[in-house]
């Protein structure tokens, strides 16, 4: 494991098989990240995205792979692989938000009881009052207000509740949190918060994020770092700022050309993909993103590209990835037309 990764992903492979049919939600996908990072996770809905972030938590148990996360004793160990006691010691340090600010949180339980739940579990011998004293120091550093802590999850809004599931997961001092389309159920305005709030916490607690989601803006806006999977594959992986401005992935072309601006008086050049997302039992040959690419060639439908990396650090799985000049996330301000990325 390098020194200065806090996680490295290899290989990780996740199928389900229901009545003898096999789907492949994650295949083959390895990453690594450094502490203190945001790795954004993007893709369509289906793509294994929160497949991806269950097994790196291991929520889901991984079919094949390794992920690789060094302790804050500065142990390296392979998450997967460790016993119920090193789970025991070291599930604390890795922790998850969930997408649904609703059906997350326990509604008979109160507050302060949901954001004291990994106290209880994870130190059975600390205090009745230090517990509470920890959950309502929490609570306030995510914007809740104390004294409304002995009050149920349904007297609060969408916002707020996701303030709870940030709360809960910070208040065992976690490493890394995966946060699973954390504020895609929010309205646009809550979203801002939310992000800032995370940003803030982020900085405060040096914390690393995995950060899933399918909006891309908002990726863009928090990640040091995104991978875009289509498939159960992770198709292209590069620092934010060179992927929106110049994409090596035709996929990646396709999902920044969708990214919509506040702006009526741009012109969009959308890149529309042609039929449906294949079905992950019976997944087609070669390239899974041939079928609706416009730039496949012969090769593309029977040879499946590996993901490799470049000497600038970038990764992609495509067999045209160095002839292709693809059109990124930038916009003429005085044409008001969208141009292609340098």
């Amino acid at each position: 494991m390098d020194k200065e990764n806090i996680l490295e992903v290899k290989g990780l492979h996740k199928r389900f098989t229901s009545k003898g049919v096999t789907v492949k939600a994650v295949t083959d996908v390895s990453f690594n990240v450094k502490p203190g990072e945001t790795i954004g996770i993007v893709g369509e809905s289906g793509c294994g995205k929160t497949t991806l972030g269950r097994c790196i938590v291991r929520a889901y148990s991984a079919s094949e792979g390794e992920v690789f996360y060094r302790t804050k004793s500065g142990e390296e160990l392979d998450f997967l692989k460790a016993d119920k006691k090193k789970m025991k010691e070291i599930r604390k340090e890795i922790q998850m938000i969930f997408q649904d600010p609703y059906s997350s949180l326990d509604p008979r339980m109160t507050v302060l009881d949901i954001i004291k739940e990994p106290l209880r579990a994870n130190y059975p011998n600390m205090s009745k009052d230090e517990m509470d004293q920890k959950a309502k120091a929490m609570a306030e550093k995510v914007g809740l207000n104390p004294t409304y802590l002995m009050r149920y999850p349904h007297a609060f809004s969408g916002g707020q509740r996701q303030r709870i599931g940030i709360a809960r997961a910070l208040v065992i001092e976690p490493q890394i949190i995966v946060c699973d389309e954390a504020v895609s159920a929010l309205d646009v305005s809550i979203q801002a918060q939310v992000i800032n709030l995370l940003r803030d916490l982020q900085k405060e607690l040096k914390l690393t994020y995995l950060f899933i989601s399918h909006d891309l803006s908002v990726v863009e806006h928090i990640s040091d770092k995104v991978g875009v999977m289509y498939l159960g594959q992770m198709v292209e992986f590069a620092p934010a700022e060179e992927l929106f401005e110049k994409p090596r992935h035709p996929y990646t072309e396709a999902l920044l050309s969708a990214v919509p601006v506040a702006d009526p008086t741009i012109q969009m050049n959308r890149i529309p993909l042609k039929g449906e997302i294949p079905n992950p039992a019976n997944p087609p040959s070669g390239c899974y993103f041939h079928e609706r690419c416009h730039y496949c060639i012969d090769k593309c439908r029977t040879d499946s590209p590996k993901l490799t990396t470049t000497q600038d650090g970038r990764s992609c799985a495509c067999h045209r990835a160095d002839e292709l000049g693809l059109r990124g996330f930038t916009y003429d301000e005085n044409a008001k037309t969208q141009k292609a990325g340098k």
